[in-house]
């Protein structure tokens, strides 16, 4: 099983990631570190435009699924279950199914995301509430598909979490959809 994660920053994919490689034995293959790599070759800065600024120029220069064609292929050159974190673009998440994966969505209300981000103290989340929701809108791009559109990838979820419980409640929802989906 091949699942890629999507949804709002602060949502909860990285809590599911972590329940799955953790709990449930899936590897783990992440856009974030695959970005992350680029940007440290490129000597830019760690933050949240240089990611978008760097996974967009990839898309653009390599075509609008390329992060994903990379990490896709390693999840099956690593064979058995994986989740691939993070879709950030409707095209992502439509070829994560085109390879026969299942894309899990997670959302939740702004502010409890933000007070997640600000709780996690990631070097790309120093932000004040108005500058993350001016990123977020930034980072929503349904007109250029080489572009983020985070909402339009989470539109393309087959199941979808609305995460605004505790992280038991986050696990048995987890649990469901691993019932519904698995081989």
């Amino acid at each position: 099983m091949i699942v890629g994660l999507t949804g709002s920053f602060g949502a909860g994919k990285g809590c599911i990631a972590h329940y799955l490689v953790n709990e449930k034995r899936f590897a783990h293959f992440s856009a974030r570190t695959f970005i992350t790599e680029e940007l440290k070759r490129r000597g830019l800065p760690i933050d949240r435009d240089s990611m978008a600024n760097v996974a967009n120029d990839l898309r653009a220069t390599h075509g609008p699924t390329y992060i994903f064609e990379q990490l896709v292929q390693m999840a099956k050159n690593h064979g058995g279950d994986a989740v691939i974190e993070s879709i950030r673009a409707v095209a992502e998440a439509r070829y994560i199914k085109e390879q026969g994966g299942v894309v899990l969505g997670i959302d939740a209300e702004p502010q409890i995301r933000y007070e997640r981000i600000v709780r996690r103290g990631s070097e790309t989340d120093r932000v004040t509430y108005e500058e993350w929701r001016e990123q977020e809108l930034r980072e929503s791009n349904p007109d250029d598909p080489t572009k983020q559109d985070i909402f339009g990838a989470l539109k393309e979820s087959d199941y979808i979490i609305v995460n605004t419980g505790s992280l038991e409640q986050l696990k048995v929802e987890v649990d469901a959809f691993i019932t519904k989906y698995h081989d």
